[in-house]
């Protein structure tokens, strides 16, 4: 198989490497995906560029980045479903905790980690459901349905927040959305009742007068420790703060009593590590929008492999208004 993989950390021009590897065969449970796109995110080119808080080293001799992918799955290993043979998936964790990920023409995977993409959706719509799709359902349905409720996107005009606002909207609440201006009409194309400026120094009270003065109920946060504050005042009593960010501030100083007596759940929302449950649901939830055709998934740009580490430095610039994608036929 045609691969592109690295050795050691360093900027991507300098560590990424394209190479000819044998191509995987599948072990019990597992399943051979011939794959169309691979997905790249953040937490991929800091991984590749040794930025990961205490890792001094590879954690393997080779290594294929990207966990996001989508494709065919060619080759069955015992005990796998027949059926599945020739069936178009999307994958999730292909390169977390283990060497080889989707960079490549092939990967193989525990059959679990395969999952049938419906037949309304591209392959370039499955390679952002991984990290982005599935990480934007969970910090929206985390805590139950939002049927009924306001919920606060900040950062909307990211890929996650971006599908968490049409995820909230599909799941019948009113959102309320931060971003830069040059995201607003974006955002309220995609379902925002309400689009505010991040950078509003009274930001609290724009996002209450935004709901009638009423708090909300539900937020889902991509900078924790800059908006803590902020959260905590206009958060409802009972509410739920579902944080997968805080990039700014990574040790933030958290407003506690503020968040305790409001009774606010903080919820710290891990995509990698999502319990068996947790993953069978955020699963469910997110094939049930796309075959409702309630979920656009933007791509911003698309690279071959031999510019893989182009679409690296894509990521890294940062400012995208959608996913960066590199495709992986040859």
């Amino acid at each position: 198989m045609h691969a592109i993989t690295y050795r050691r950390f360093g900027p991507a021009r300098e560590v990424l490497t394209p190479e000819e590897l044998e191509t995987p065969r599948p072990g019990p449970g597992e399943v051979v995906v011939a794959l169309a796109f691979s997905g790249v995110n953040p937490s991929d080119v800091k991984a590749r560029a040794g930025s990961r808080p205490g890792v001094t080293e590879p954690p393997y001799p080779v290594i294929i980045p990207h966990s996001d992918g989508a494709g065919e799955i060619v080759e069955l290993g015992e005990g796998v479903d027949r059926a599945r043979l020739g069936q178009r998936v999307w994958v999730w964790n292909g390169q977390w905790r283990r060497a080889f990920g989707t960079a490549a023409t092939h990967i193989v995977l525990p059959e679990q980690q395969a999952v049938a993409l419906p037949a309304t959706a591209s392959f370039e719509t499955g390679a952002t459901l991984g990290i982005p799709g599935q990480t934007a359902t969970h910090t929206v349905f985390h805590g139950g349905p939002v049927e009924g409720q306001t919920v606060l996107v900040q950062g909307g005009g990211g890929t996650v927040g971006y599908l968490a606002l049409q995820l909230a909207r599909w799941g019948g609440a009113r959102v309320i959305a931060t971003a830069s201006p040059r995201d607003f009409d974006r955002l309220r194309a995609a379902g925002a009742e309400a689009v505010l400026d991040y950078a509003d120094p009274d930001l609290a009270r724009a996002i209450l007068d935004a709901n009638d003065g009423r708090p909300v109920e539900r937020i889902v946060e991509v900078e924790f420790g800059t908006n803590a504050a902020t959260d905590a005042e206009v958060i409802a009593e009972n509410g739920r703060i579902n944080a997968y960010g805080s990039a700014r501030a990574m040790n933030p100083v958290i407003p506690f009593y503020g968040l305790m007596f409001k009774a606010v759940t903080l919820h710290m929302a891990l995509i990698y590590l999502l319990t068996e449950e947790q993953r069978a649901e955020t699963t469910r939830l997110l094939t049930r929008a796309l075959e409702d055709g309630a979920l656009s998934c933007p791509v911003e740009s698309v690279f071959e492999m031999g510019d893989c580490a182009a679409a690296h430095e894509a990521v890294e610039a940062g400012g995208r208004g959608g996913s960066v994608l590199v495709r992986t036929t040859v």
